[in-house]
């Protein structure tokens, strides 16, 4: 017990300092480009901070066991949508953007929308051949349509390449440092992020069970808090850091690479089974992306109140989740 408690605040300790690094590294490397942090938030930082369950879903889906995959994205949208946008808020106030209005937040509602056309017309079919062991599901999302996500993913990362090339910042005046030193803060920083999540989400699972809870709750609340760690803290320190372009566009782009590039390596694999539960909980995150949406678009900001409001929407729903 005292051992996993030195783990846990071990792995909170480097998950702070590497989220720390993280950003002023990501942040370095966007004004040595002159590309809108914003952008960097949505591709590596995004990326970086989705990588642990890149690896998770597509080793999951080689050994043929990925039937949770949407249970996963979705809850982990739903956690950063509402906990760490609403966490972010609490800090400072979060300002909105033109590309956030225009492209990218709706962007992300539309291949919520989609992925859920999917999983109704892949009902019967995964990835073309009838799959009578998901006859109980309410869907599945197949081969062909995971390769979609995919190609529609790779087209909106080259168009935010032609954005990056026509909106560039204007040369900052302050001395900065290497492109080298930036990639390795980025890069350790990053390793840090993700043994230091590793060692929270082992260490609160084996304390979990020493209180006596069950898997099912390990797993709505220790484990699914654990996976979304690396976008919590990095959101929260560059928001702290005044880098409110890194912090949202962590959260919109970590949305999109789950639901498209995570969820479509996933079906491409192996068909992804779709519960009613994933298939209920795809509908709330809908209604919960237009809720934070249109909380942005009202004032062209995140404020405090709105913050306490998301994350109290987000506990009723785990609340409502563990009773269901």
């Amino acid at each position: 017990m005292l051992l996993n408690l030195l783990l846990l605040i071990i792995g909170f300790v480097a998950l702070v300092k590497g989220a720390d690094y993280f950003v002023d590294g990501s942040a370095t490397l966007a004004k040595v480009f002159r590309v809108p942090s914003l952008i960097i938030g949505l591709t590596i930082v995004a990326l970086g901070t989705s990588a642990p369950e890149l690896a998770v879903s597509s080793t999951a889906a080689l050994q043929g066991s990925n039937e949770i995959a949407l249970s996963n994205v979705v809850g982990s949208n739903m956690f950063n949508l509402l906990v760490v946008l609403g966490a972010c808020a609490l800090f400072c106030t979060v300002p909105g953007n033109k590309d956030i209005f225009k492209r990218d937040f709706p962007f992300s509602i539309i291949v919520t929308l989609l992925v859920f056309v999917f999983t109704l017309s892949g009902s019967v079919f995964a990835g073309g051949v009838f799959s009578h062991d998901m006859a109980d599901n309410a869907g599945v999302i197949g081969r062909v349509e995971g390769a979609a996500l995919i190609i529609i993913f790779v087209c909106y990362i080259l168009w935010l390449i032609r954005a990056a090339k026509s909106n560039k910042t204007e040369e900052s005046e302050e001395e900065l440092m290497p492109v080298w030193k930036c990639l390795l803060f980025i890069i350790l920083g990053l390793a840090a992020i993700v043994a230091g999540g590793q060692a929270v989400v082992y260490s609160a699972k084996e304390i979990a069970r020493f209180f006596g809870m069950t898997e099912t709750l390990i797993g709505l609340t220790v484990v699914a808090f654990g996976t979304s760690l690396p976008e919590l803290v990095t959101s929260v320190i560059a928001a702290r850091k005044n880098e409110t372009g890194l912090a949202v566009g962590n959260v919109i782009g970590s949305n999109i690479f789950n639901l498209m590039l995570i969820l479509g390596v996933s079906a491409v694999l192996h068909p992804v089974a779709v519960n009613f539960a994933s298939f209920f909980d795809l509908i709330v995150l809908i209604f919960m992306s237009l809720i934070t949406y249109l909380f942005l678009v009202s004032k062209k900001e995140l404020n405090r109140p709105e913050g306490i409001i998301m994350i109290l929407i987000y506990v009723a729903q785990i609340a409502f989740a563990i009773v269901r």
